[in-house]
């Protein structure tokens, strides 16, 4: 498993990170554990994820 202790909402480093809400993405040894400041900035996350569309993900380079 993959750990990151970074806020992706906020950018800023968790502190004990093990008294802060996380994440769990994916399976197996490619899985990634995000660690977040805040119940609030986990919940921005997951609602900016949700409002991504599969087109967000890919481009056309042509």
């Amino acid at each position: 498993m993959i750990v990151t202790t970074t806020d992706p909402v906020t950018g800023k480093e968790v502190i004990n990170p093990e008294a802060h809400p996380f994440l769990i993405e994916g399976q197996g040894d490619y899985a990634l554990k995000i660690y977040f400041e805040s119940e609030a900035t986990k919940k921005a996350y997951l609602e900016h994820e949700a409002a991504q569309t599969e087109d967000d993900f890919f481009s056309d380079f042509d």
